[in-house]
């Protein structure tokens, strides 16, 4: 069982920058497509960005291209999100999960950890 914990959230102006972390215990995710979503008051949680185990691949939501860039270091058995250009409607709960996709749509495979808060002010 692989436990994830999300941290790094803040509040930040518009235009400011986080890096969030995702450590992993339990077992490694050196061997799992890992990925961050995000859920804002009142919406379902969606999906933000993901990066393949074998090759580093990275995909990402268009709300976010451009300006979110996920990395992982498989020593440290993290993941990280770093957020440029943040605007008031990134601000969300952040989370990372084991990730895969249907065809359609990334989703997560595992549990959900209790997430990390980003608050973005205008």
């Amino acid at each position: 069982q692989v436990q994830l914990v999300e941290s790094g959230g803040g509040l930040v102006q518009a235009g400011g920058s986080l890096r969030l972390s995702c450590a992993a215990s339990g077992r490694t995710v050196n061997s799992y497509n890992m990925g961050w979503f995000r859920q804002a008051p009142g919406k379902e949680r969606e999906f933000v960005a993901a990066m393949s185990w074998s090759d580093y691949t990275t995909y990402y939501a268009d709300s976010v291209k451009g300006r979110f860039t996920i990395s992982r270091d498989n020593a440290k058995n993290t993941v990280y999100l770093r957020m440029n250009s943040l605007k008031p409607e990134d601000t969300a709960v952040y989370y990372c999960n084991r990730v895969s996709f249907d065809g359609s749509r990334w989703e997560g495979r595992g549990s959900w950890g209790q997430g990390t808060q980003v608050t973005v002010s205008s």
